[in-house]
């Protein structure tokens, strides 16, 4: 597959064609789009080549996976419902495109915190956040390979 990357924007605009959702929920599903493009378009875990986008990058929050960049966008709404957006016109190649309906079909129908508290259980953020207090905010970010390496045995 050729390595074509969007942006973190167009992938949550992908998301907020589907359905009115709140920043948290966007998060969480741009999160596991990002992880299951990684997991499902790459063969090993030390040639992670392609990504869903480049332009963000994960961290593991207090309240799970985070976007800084999206997270920025939409800062604004706090805990409101960021509204459906019917005028997107965002083309994602074929590969892509079925991943994110996958992501959608499987995490579209929970509620932020029920996806906040999936990615709470999930060793990726658990593992980005060792040492620190549940309420203790950090930057650190969430590997690829070990997005990967547990994605990977959901898969097999």
């Amino acid at each position: 597959m050729e390595n074509e990357t969007y942006t973190v924007f167009q992938v949550a605009d992908w998301f907020l064609s589907k359905s009115a959702m709140t920043p948290k929920k966007l998060q969480k599903i741009v999160y596991y789009a990002y992880a299951w493009t990684l997991t499902l378009m790459n063969d090993k875990v030390n040639d992670l080549q392609v990504k869903l986008f480049e332009d963000d990058h994960i961290e593991a929050w207090v309240h799970g996976p985070a976007l800084p960049n999206l997270y920025a966008k939409y800062r604004q709404y706090g805990y409101q419902v960021i509204d459906k957006q019917d005028d997107v016109e965002v083309v994602f190649n074929e590969d892509i495109q079925d991943v994110l309906q996958q992501v959608w079909d499987i995490y579209g129908d929970y509620n932020a915190n029920q996806l906040e508290s999936i990615t709470h259980q999930e060793p990726p953020w658990k593992k980005a956040r060792v040492g620190l207090s549940v309420l203790e905010s950090s930057d650190d970010e969430i590997n690829d390979a070990d997005i990967f390496n547990y994605y990977i045995k959901r898969v097999e």
